[in-house]
This record gives structure tokens, C-alpha cells and sequence, in this order.
């Protein structure tokens, strides 16, 4: 485990780090069982700079004034390593976090600090305190999941899901957010939620019934009424697909059957589907269904699902 540790360091160091790669680093530094490791790491690194700095036995990085600092530029590793060890320090004070993760076609049923149910669905991953701040409850979704929030009418719940943040007091919604996902996708149940998107724009309030897609890369959102009656199908055993590209749904079909699927036909990977089946009709059928809505052949190779 130490030597993945350096190894990751290094390669933060370097600006070579991957999306994955720095996540899984900076799940490391929440750990405390690896403190050492990492706060080693970086006074090797702040050696290379000379007095500019140096930890305390709190782990704290202190500064030194002007005059004893060198008159010499640090170099961009030793910048790095400030970040690294600010970040390491933020987290080592913060509340500890917990973290649930389903694998493909898994799903987990969740109770929060707060009693708020939360039903999480196939590769997704919830993070959350052991405890909630008094004035606000806060939690970090990558994938897809159903929350009922425990009514706090002094403490909103806002979940947070890359440039997205959804808030809430108290009531029932489904939030879908894989990554690689071209939108966002918000759909209420019953009560009201504002959904935030982009540092200038206007947040957008949903009630029951009411359907919000954000992309993030454009940042724009669209609202409607949903057309699917049940807003989060996929927990009683169904899937539902309104009005999403044959893309989104194969991928959805991965996580969910825990295969592999490929489109070869791009013209067919754009078209948009609305359709639903029960998820216990299995992945053969439910491939045959899409390809019969969208006139294409299902091929089967090697452990792959192909589609052209």
C-alpha cells in the first residue's frame, strides 16, 4: 500500500495524475492510518526547496518569514507539495466521512446519520459525515440514487454531484449522475427542490413531477413534467428510459447486467428512446428490444454484446 502511495505522489507531483488516479490518492490523505506515509513524503519534498518551510508536529505547514526565505523561485513539484499537504491538512480536520459503493448490478438500500433513506443504485458511490453539521447536511454523489430526506427545517440536505448541487429540506427525488454522462438528470417526487448549475445562473425550482437535465458542459438545463410515472423505476425492478440516446441507455444496461455492449453503427448511438421493461427479463431481451425500436442487429462475440 506505500509503495501505491509514492507511487501516486509522484505522479501528482509530475501533473500526471488521472481523474482516477487523483481521486484514488486523495482517498488515501482521508484515511488517517496513512498520515505518516504521506506527511514523509512531503518533507522529502520540501527538503528539496531548502528553509522556505517546514512541518510542525500537528502536521501543520508553517512559513517562514521573508528574510530567512531563500530568493529563489520553488519549483512547481515543491508548489504541488504545499497543495498536496494543504489538502492533506484540510481533510485530516475534517469530520470523518463515510463512503458506499455499489459494484455493477448491485444496488444498496442506506440509512443516513439523519434517518434520511437512501436507495443507491448499480456503480455509484455515496459519500457522507458519520455526523451532520447542525446548520446544513451535505453529501457527494457519483452515479445514481433515491433519496427520501428527513424533513430539518433549519439543516437543508444538498447533494453534490460534480458542478451540480441539489438542495432540499425535506422530500423525495432521484438523481442520476454517472460519469461520462452527458447530463444530470433531477426528477421529483413529491415536494420541492432547487437545483443549482454554473457560478451565474439562475437555480431551477422543482416540485412533483418535474424533471430537470443540466449539462455541464454547456451549462444549460431543461425542465419538464416527467413522463414516467414512478420517478425512480429502477428500485422496484424496472427500467425506464424517457426520451435518452441509445448511448446513455446501453451504458446503462453495463452497469446494470454487468456486461459489455458495444454500438458500431454511431448513427444508431444518437437516436433518442423512450421504452421500459422489467430489469428480470434479462440483458438478451431487453438488447432485442432496443434493437427491434431502432432497426439494428444484435451480434454476440467474444463476451461483448455488439449492435450494428
Amino acid at each position: 500500500m506505500e509503495e501505491r502511495i509514492k507511487h501516486l505522489f509522484r505522479l501528482y507531483m509530475d501533473n500526471k495524475c488521472s481523474r482516477k488516479e487523483y481521486e484514488e490518492f486523495f482517498a488515501y490523505i482521508r484515511q488517517s492510518e496513512h498520515d505518516e506515509t504521506i506527511r514523509e513524503l512531503v518533507k522529502a519534498a520540501y527538503a528539496q526547496a531548502g528553509d522556505t518551510s517546514y512541518i510542525d508536529e500537528m502536521g501543520n505547514l508553517v512559513l517562514l518569514p521573508p528574510k530567512r526565505r531563500r530568493r529563489v523561485m520553488m519549483m512547481p513539484a515543491i508548489a504541488a507539495a504545499i497543495v498536496v499537504l494543504a489538502a492533506a491538512a484540510w481533510f485530516m480536520q475534517a469530520p470523518a466521512l463515510t463512503r458506499k459503493i455499489t459494484e455493477r448490478s448491485e444496488y444498496k438500500y442506506l440509512v443516513l446519520p439523519d434517518s434520511t433513506k437512501v436507495w443507491l443504485n448499480a456503480a455509484s458511490t455515496l459519500e457522507f459525515p458519520t455526523d451532520f453539521d447542525k446548520d446544513k447536511r451535505e453529501v457527494r454523489l457519483s452515479g445514481e440514487a433515491y433519496f427520501d430526506v428527513q424533513h430539518a427545517e433549519n439543516a437543508p440536505f444538498i447533494i453534490h454531484t460534480g458542478k451540480v448541487s441539489t438542495t432540499v429540506l425535506g422530500t423525495a427525488f432521484n438523481i442520476k449522475a454517472y460519469p461520462g454522462q452527458e447530463n444530470i438528470i433531477v426528477s421529483v417526487s413529491h415536494g420541492k427542490v432547487r437545483v443549482n448549475y454554473g457560478g451565474d445562473k439562475k437555480p431551477t425550482l422543482l416540485t412533483q413531477g418535474q424533471q430537470v437535465k443540466v449539462n455541464e458542459i454547456t451549462e444549460s438545463a431543461i425542465t419538464k413534467k416527467a413522463a414516467l410515472v414512478e420517478t425512480a423505476p429502477w428500485k422496484d425492478g424496472s427500467l425506464a428510459y424517457d426520451g435518452e440516446t441509445m448511448a446513455e441507455i446501453v451504458a446503462d444496461l453495463e452497469r446494470v447486467y454487468n456486461v459489455a455492449i458495444r454500438i458500431d453503427n454511431k448513427a444508431i448511438s444518437v437516436i433518442n428512446i423512450s421504452t421500459s421493461f422489467r430489469r428480470d427479463i434479462g440483458i438478451k431481451e431487453a438488447l432485442h428490444i432496443l434493437c427491434k425500436l431502432t432497426d439494428s442487429q444484435l451480434l454476440a462475440t467474444e463476451g461483448v454484446y455488439v449492435i450494428k
